[in-house]
Parts: structure tokens; C-alpha cells; sequence
């Protein structure tokens, strides 16, 4: 709606207003549950090649970096699909502005990437030599053996930001109370963890019973968390009448309720009992039912999380 014009510089004066639905819909949802993926692994991957023996942690090597890639690329395309201007994206490369937190994230991830694509081939040739044919091939992974070892450390290091950039753009929204810093970094870090443990234990069928019980401890932990932060904000959010009204929303009656409560329940409640019971047995059934229903109800939390702020008008 144009509201007047300015003669002397020909500028249009235009009135905002309100977006009328949700902006950021399943596409972000599911790019943050991705990358929370992506990076989680990682960062739990790590510490089990750290902490385990090649027996205990069979195919970890180029499983991680794998799951690790598969996600961050999706990730990435949704990124990219969610874009107005698709094509514009190759400008944040060809002419970046690092002041910009999209920009900055961007690179990262891309680099991040890059050193997964590495270790996924490093990892698969280290335990299925007979994948590499030539000779030359044979000569290169012999020399860079380390290579691995190398990449890592570079790995985990930029693991970290890039799971946490997306919470720094959504606190720059600064009329969003839910969104802001530093509770959804925290969210962001949280989800890291439990997104990769539940992902590792549905491949740990093969590991050792140590194994899995650190990872349902690293699962059990991140969600605890996750949960008391959730319930810290929905019974003891005093910032404004804007997050009040948000959280309106996801109060019993309010439309996003029921896929609230679905969330907590199937995704933060339910697997701590059941990773409990199933771990005292070494019941591997029950292990990746609770890892596949925490990683279920992370995806709802996500998506209730995002949705709810944009349900309030602006103006």
C-alpha cells in the first residue's frame, strides 16, 4: 500500500503490514532438524572415536561422516529451496559480506561439508581397502593415512557454530521473545546432542553395551535439559505480553497444544523411561524405539518452536 510519493526524489513511502501467515514453515523446521543432525553426530561421533576402540565402535569411522553429509545436505537444499531468489545464493560466495550472520553461517557450513565429504572417504577406504582399484588411489590413502586424525579436531571446531548460527539469525527477529539469545543457542546445542546420540543408536546394534549406555546418557541428559527448558518457559515466561501471547498458543486450549504436548511427551518424556528400562536389559529394540521417538518429537518441538512467534502480528 503506498501511503505518498516524494516528487523531488521520486521515493515511495509504502505502510507495513502484517504477514498474514506463517513465513518460516516445514521447510526451516526441517532444515534445523537436519542440522541438528548433521552436527550431532559429530560431536558425539568424536567423542566415542576418543573414548572406544575400533572393535567397540564398529564402522564409526565412516558412519558418522556419512549420516553427517547426508543431513547437512539436506539441510542445505531446503536452505537453498526456501530461498525467494534461489540463485542469488551464489553471491553470499562470490561477494560475501561477513558482517552478516546468514553469510558467515553459510561459509561454514559449506566448509563443514567439505571436511565430511573427506572423512566419509577416508573412513570407507580405511575399512574397505579393497574399494580403492588403482594403484595411484592406493599410494594416496597410504600417504595421508593421518589424514583422518588431521580433519577431525577441524570438525568438531566448526560443529559448534554452525548448529549454533541459526539461533543467532532468529534472535536478530527482535520483536520474537521465544527466539531470542542466549536460551536458543542453548536449545540449538541441546538438540545437537540429542539428535546425534538417538541417530548413533540406531546404528548400535553392533557396538558394545558400553557404548550404547553412554549414549543413552548423552540422550537421557539432553533431553532432561531440553524438557526443563521448554516447561521453564511455558509455566515461567515473564518477559512481555508478546511472549505471553506466544505462549498462549501452546497453552492447553491453544491451537498448537496437542503438537506441543506430543512433542514433550513422545520426544523428552517417554525415551527417558524407556531408554532406562531397555538399557538395564540390554534390550536393543526398545533402545531404538526411544531413539526414533526422541528424534520424532525433536522435530515437532522444532516446528512448534518456530511457528508459534509468527502467529503474532507485528503491527
Amino acid at each position: 500500500m503506498i501511503e505518498n510519493t516524494i516528487n523531488a526524489t521520486h521515493a515511495i513511502v509504502s505502510l507495513d503490514i502484517p504477514l498474514p501467515s506463517v513465513i518460516w514453515g516445514w521447510m526451516i523446521t526441517l532444515n534445523m532438524w537436519a542440522k541438528s543432525i548433521g552436527t550431532g553426530v559429530v560431536l558425539v561421533g568424536a567423542y566415542l572415536l576418543y573414548r572406544y576402540k575400533k572393535e567397540d565402535i564398529k564402522n564409526l569411522k565412516w558412519l558418522m561422516p556419512v549420516i553427517s553429509f547426508i543431513a547437512l545436505n539436506i539441510f542445505l537444499l531446503f536452505t537453498l529451496l526456501d530461498l525467494h531468489q534461489p540463485l542469488r545464493m551464489v553471491n553470499i560466495f562470490l561477494h560475501p559480506h561477513f558482517t552478516s550472520a546468514i553469510t558467515v553461517g553459510a561459509w561454514m557450513a559449506t566448509i563443514f561439508t567439505g571436511i565430511m565429504t573427506i572423512l566419509a572417504a577416508v573412513g570407507l577406504f580405511d575399512e574397505y581397502p579393497y574399494l580403492i582399484r588403482t594403484n595411484k588411489i592406493t599410494k594416496l590413502a597410504r600417504e595421508n593415512g593421518h589424514l583422518y586424525e588431521k580433519l577431525l579436531p577441524f570438525a568438531v571446531f566448526l560443529a559448534i557454530p554452525v548448529t549454533l548460527y541459526t539461533a543467532i539469525i532468529m534472535a536478530e527477529a527482535s520483536a520474537r521473545e521465544l527466539w531470542q539469545a542466549p536460551g536458543e543457542m542453548v536449545q540449538m546445542m541441546l538438540a545437537a546432542f540429542m539428535a546425534g546420540s538417538a541417530t548413533l543408536l540406531l546404528f548400535s546394534q553392533k557396538w558394545s553395551k558400553d557404548v550404547r549406555e553412554k549414549l543413552s546418557i548423552i540422550l537421557i541428559a539432553a533431553m532432561s535439559v531440553g524438557f526443563a527448558l521448554y516447561m521453564g518457559e511455558y509455566f515461567f515466561s515473564f518477559k512481555s505480553s508478546e511472549a505471553e501471547a506466544t505462549l498462549a498458543l501452546i497453552h492447553l486450549g491453544g491451537s498448537y497444544s496437542l503438537e506441543f504436548w506430543f512433542a514433550m511427551i513422545v520426544g523428552f518424556v517417554a525415551p527417558i523411561f524407556i531408554l532406562i528400562n531397555a538399557n538395564k536389559e540390554d534390550n536393543f529394540t526398545l533402545i531404538r524405539t526411544a531413539a526414533f521417538m526422541a528424534l520424532i518429537g525433536l522435530y515437532f518441538a522444532k516446528d512448534v518452536w518456530l511457528k508459534i512467534p509468527q502467529m503474532i502480528p507485528l503491527s
